[in-house]
């Protein structure tokens, strides 16, 4: 049973208090014996036959306890979804109002987070702005205990995401208050505030008792989460509350702290016009970024090729760290750190090409020029649509995110495989939410910092072309370098001596040759190492990265892998093409596929004798 005195914490008080428990079974037992229970307690373990039992015989459903409380609101408080739909049949009053803080069952139920109960009274035509004596709507309760699913169906069934308690409250400052990721573990707990600020919430509004914004609640409560999120959807730092507090006063204690983190603590400087950035410009500290990798490679072979002393070499290459590491402090921006890895591949490339031109290709063969330019075509095509290609984006209106909400809650439940809180979709099979995208990708593989994109069921084989060129490019710049050095370093004289010899030979006659074969030959292998592991999953397991990275996380994958048709079908599939005679699946299909049915008309899974189709 659950104390009937549960109290949420009042605006002033800043202390963590949680519903208590007693030892009622989650379960019914099948073995226990009901037939000594009354009905109030028969509600509270679930005992269904017991209940109709009683009510057959008489009872009242309706009658309330000592406490004033009803059959449904232990049935609710318990999460007795059966019994609550038969309280509900036979006349239960579901607004009825009962225990020492005049809750009705919808309060009880979104206290406790038990949304099946919840959606089932809301059906059944429960009044979710009803108040108890603390003056707190449903939504208030489901925000205060990180009840995200709740919140988001409350939402989606028309409740004001600002409406205010009896303090002036609302939803979003309870959340950035109570919920912090250090107080709750469940799936939910880190997402009420995101949530209610994608759908709507103002991060503006402030109490009648302290006059806090929901920012200034995150930071009394060290809720570094919420701090990031509210600062990010653009709360204002400015705003003070009634003792001259503003979020930033608040804060400025903080800044660098660990429990704050370095990208808030960049962000209050940025929006203090403090950061140690030399230049304020966002578009000018991008160029200075995407720039960097491009003179910085130039500069590593340009200090290399030059006929200075080896001491005086490493010390300008020690000099060119110090100013790289200057140039992150002043004038890079954390949060642009994303294009670096894009910046450094497209200067290696750069710096290749014009190798080529001036030095490589004076003497490379005929049939090398032809394989760099035919090779070059669809090397740049599939990386501009590896690049800025859909790689199968899932995106709703706002009015289908909130059908989606209201249809997952009322059948099932907000379960992490079937629904993102953070785009309010639900997620099609083999589909993740991308962290650094932050949007889910249908079919995901991985997010690529190469090309600055997810790879999904769009992108996959533009991407697997793109490292097949690449790794193509790799072998005929290494082969033209091989000539050049035949043609320029070794010579008659030296072609007796060990290949150790010739190598120091080569890196001494052109040390800007060597510093580009060196880097062409670490492309080669990491490029090769990657095609050859994204053939393998493709073709012999038929799974994405993400899949073999995390098998164990998702259910489908419990009884083998449900995604294996054979090499052939997993090509066909994967090239969206006929092969042999076998009808590959259209990629679109996986932004439309929800779950996975059983049939006989597909081929048997590994290591399993069930048989599956895509729905």
């Amino acid at each position: 049973m659950y104390t009937l005195s549960i109290r949420a914490t009042c605006p002033g008080d800043y202390n963590e208090e949680e519903p208590k428990k007693t030892d009622i079974p989650t379960a019914p037992r099948s073995n226990q014996d009901y037939s000594r229970f009354d009905i109030v307690k028969a509600t509270q373990y679930g005992a269904l036959e017991r209940v109709t039992e009683l009510v057959d015989a008489g009872a009242d459903v309706n009658e309330p306890d000592a406490e004033t409380v009803t059959l449904l609101h232990w049935a609710a408080i318990n999460n007795r979804t059966e019994i609550v739909k038969y309280l509900i049949a036979k006349g239960a009053n579901v607004d009825a109002i009962g225990g020492e803080l005049s809750s009705t069952p919808l309060h009880w139920a979104a206290r406790q987070g038990h949304l099946p109960t919840f959606s089932i009274l809301m059906r059944a035509g429960a009044d979710p702005s009803l108040r108890d004596s603390e003056g707190f709507a449903c939504i208030h309760l489901a925000a205060q205990f990180g009840h995200t699913g709740i919140v988001a169906y409350l939402v989606a069934k028309g409740v004001n995401p600002n409406d205010p308690d009896r303090s002036s409250m609302t939803p979003l400052m309870w959340s950035a208050f109570k919920v912090n990721s250090q107080n709750y573990n469940c799936f939910f707990s880190l997402d009420p505030t995101r949530l209610l600020l994608v759908l709507g919430a103002s991060h503006s509004l402030t109490d009648i008792i302290h006059g806090n914004t929901a920012l200034h609640w995150a930071i009394i409560a060290k809720n570094n989460t919420a701090i990031h999120t509210l600062i990010t959807h653009g709360a204002s730092l400015e705003i003070a509350n009634f003792q001259n507090e503003t979020p930033l006063s608040l804060l400025r204690p903080h800044i660098g702290a660990a429990w704050l983190g370095a990208k808030i603590s960049h962000e209050i400087r940025e929006r203090q016009g403090r950061t140690r950035a030399w230049c304020k410009d966002k578009r000018v500290r991008w160029y200075c970024m995407v720039s960097t990798p491009f003179i910085v490679f130039y500069l590593i072979g340009l200090i290399f090729q030059s006929n200075l002393d080896y001491l005086i070499k490493l010390g300008a290459f020690l000099i060119l760290y110090i100013a790289v590491y200057v140039a992150k402090m002043y004038l890079f921006d954390e949060r642009l750190f994303h294009i670096l890895p894009m910046s450094i591949y497209l200067a290696t490339k750069m710096w290749i090409y014009i190798t080529w031109i001036f030095w490589l290709g004076i003497h490379a063969s005929w049939y090398l020029w032809v394989l760099l330019a035919v090779g070059s075509v669809p090397l740049w095509l599939c990386f501009i649509q590896s690049w800025r290609g859909d790689p199968g984006v899932i995106s709703a209106t706002h009015e289908d995110k909130l059908n989606t909400i209201v249809e997952v809650a009322e059948t099932g439940g907000f379960e992490p495989q079937g629904f993102c809180t953070s785009c309010l979709v639900r997620r099609p099979i083999r589909s993740k939410h991308c962290s650094s995208c932050d949007r889910c990708v249908a079919r995901f593989d991985h997010h690529c910092p190469w090309i600055n994109n997810c790879i999904g069921a769009y992108n996959h084989k533009y991407f697997l072309g793109f490292l097949i060129s690449l790794f193509g490019l790799c072998m005929v710049i290494l082969a033209a370098t091989v000539q050049f050095w035949k043609h320029e370093c070794w010579t008659s004289t030296s072609s007796d001596k060990d290949p150790d010899d010739s190598f120091a030979t080569a890196a001494t006659c052109d040390a800007w040759v060597m510093w580009i074969a060196v880097n062409t030959g670490l492309h080669s292998i990491w490029v090769g190492a990657l095609l050859l592991c994204q053939l393998y999953q493709i073709i012999v397991l038929g799974m994405t990265t993400n899949e073999r990275m995390n098998a164990g996380r998702y259910e489908h994958f419990k009884n083998g892998n449900p995604f294996h048709r054979g090499a052939i079908q997993n090509l066909a599939d994967f090239c969206n093409l006929n092969l042999c005679g076998v009808k590959g699946k259209p990629s679109a299909d996986w932004l439309n596929s929800f779950e996975i049915k059983r049939s006989v008309e597909k081929l048997p899974l590994l290591n399993t004798k069930d048989n599956f189709q895509y729905v």
